[in-house]
């Protein structure tokens, strides 16, 4: 597969009144087109700093990274950001808040015709062409983080980066959202970046799960190939002796061989 992201020996470090603090070193990691990579690991070790370098919101002190051969230089609208909040604007519908991605990227080039039907592409692709005209006050907070998707999707992006999009939310939201999310990556083929610390989620829907070691100076430990066939169910994954092995081991890494320090 073509690789889309690459990661060269990158190295994150910030100042501090106590002096520098070295976030992650030594990260080296390619992404494949198309593939679905979880970042997950203890609290500190840089799963979102990562996923915050590669969208461009920071750059990194050491190394380099690269999209599609360039260097990330900042932000770019092949690469859309999902937050653990949805980070709606209020005074806006769900639709606004959707055509307001869609005109930043596509305004110059597109009729107001095509932009709403982008707009509402979106919306339904996430299950949402009930509730278009709906305000963020008036919808449930699964619903919110749908239009969230919607309008990072609404872009087009070459990469979905997505930081804990579902941790705020009850169980039963979230495997619902889980199963929406694999139903909408194989249909737009997207690449997905996804930092989590949930394992069940990691193994449900990655093809790679990146683990890294405890912060400070955080780097990838391991990286588990998960060799599951697509579509994924997760009732009969509940019975599958593969999956209870990706698990197994993203467990032993985190448990065994990173025991959070508070733990020792």
């Amino acid at each position: 597969m073509k690789k889309i992201v690459s990661i060269e020996n990158a190295g994150m470090s910030f100042k501090t009144k106590k002096g520098m603090f070295t976030a992650l070193r030594d990260i080296d990691l390619a992404i494949a087109e198309g593939e679905f990579v979880s970042l997950i690991g203890h609290s500190g070790c840089g799963k979102s700093t990562l996923l915050n370098l590669i969208a461009g919101l920071t750059l990194p002190t050491s190394g380099v990274l690269l999209c599609n051969n360039r260097e990330i230089a900042g932000p770019g609208p092949e690469r859309a950001v999902v937050f653990q909040h949805h980070s709606l604007l209020p005074w806006l519908s769900c639709f606004e808040n959707v055509h307001l991605a869609v005109e930043r990227v596509f305004g110059a080039s597109e009729s107001k015709a095509q932009l709403k039907e982008r707009t509402e592409k979106a919306l339904t692709l996430v299950g949402l062409s009930h509730a278009m005209k709906k305000m963020p006050g008036e919808i449930s907070g699964g619903m919110k983080q749908r239009v969230g998707i919607a309008r990072a999707l609404a872009m087009e992006p070459r990469i979905l980066l997505m930081d804990e999009p579902f941790g705020a939310l009850d169980a039963l939201t979230r495997a619902h959202l889980q199963d929406e999310l694999m139903k909408i990556v194989a249909a737009t083929g997207s690449t997905v970046v996804m930092v989590t610390h949930d394992v069940d989620e990691a193994v449900l829907l990655s093809d790679r799960i990146v683990m890294m070691t405890n912060g400070p100076a955080a780097t990838i430990g391991e990286i588990l190939e998960v060799n599951l066939e697509r579509p994924r169910d997760r009732m009969a994954l509940a019975s599958d002796s593969d999956y209870h092995h990706c698990r197994s081991e993203v467990l032993k890494f985190l448990y065994q061989g990173q025991r959070h320090p508070s733990a020792a």
